[in-house]
């Protein structure tokens, strides 16, 4: 009964906030930009903008580059998904102003179309919470080839540092460090499964000195003299 609870049906939903993705659900290895209608707090940093990738996760960065796989994610079920195998597969999502749901409906794996179609979601809650369901995964996961994309399920998350390039002084290289990661047992991901994740408290939520100084939270803080912080 709990995992019935946490999966969001989107037929029963309101029309009107729910989107058929008409690009994603039609092209592979494509992936779009959605603005919510609120600020999903992500590791503390409030988010208004989120990727949606048809390869089975969303991305959480600002900047869209090649390694949009590696880091900065929420994936459900990371792989190479290709939703213009069948017009059945849709990318769809619904955003009714406390939780923004995405869709994979009944997708295939580019050049593994026989192993059936996956229907899955990621729902991102107001609060932060982060729930993955599944509804249906005709194989299990183990069994999903890696080789022409990455495989996962979890979340990841990154800090992105602007370099002056050595040999060109006016232009800046970006680096990108990750610094958490999540990954669930593959194994357990199957039919009629859900996985729940509930935020730890993030400092970023303290707005001045005195409420950090104050928080009952244990966060391994000190005042710092010299940067003032």
């Amino acid at each position: 009964a709990r995992r019935r609870g946490l999966w969001v049906d989107m037929a029963a939903a309101n029309r009107s906030q729910v989107k058929i993705h008409g690009i994603l659900s039609n092209t592979h290895r494509q992936a779009s930009r959605i603005v919510l209608s609120f600020d999903f707090p992500f590791y503390g940093h409030l988010l208004r903008q989120v990727t949606i990738a048809t390869g089975g996760f969303i991305f959480m960065g600002d900047v869209i580059h090649r390694m949009l796989t590696a880091t900065q994610y929420v994936a459900p079920l990371m792989a190479n998904f290709n939703p213009s195998f069948s017009r059945n597969s849709t990318v769809q999502y619904l955003d009714n102003g406390t939780v923004f749901v995405v869709q994979w409906d009944q997708v295939y794996l580019q050049g593994k179309e026989d192993m059936g179609s996956f229907t899955f979601q990621a729902a991102l809650h107001s609060t932060g919470r982060i729930v993955f369901g599944y509804k249906e995964i005709p194989v299990p996961v183990l069994q999903i080839s890696a080789t022409q994309h990455p495989v996962k399920a979890g979340l990841s998350d990154a800090f992105m540092i602007l370099n002056k390039s050595p040999d060109v002084p006016e232009s800046r290289r970006r680096t990108i460090y990750e610094y958490h990661r999540v990954e669930l047992d593959t194994s357990k991901i199957t039919n009629m499964s859900a996985v729940e994740f509930t935020p730890l408290p993030t400092c970023l939520q303290h707005q001045s000195c005195e409420m950090c100084v104050a928080s009952e939270l244990t966060f391994n803080c000190s005042w710092c003299h010299v940067l003032q912080r």
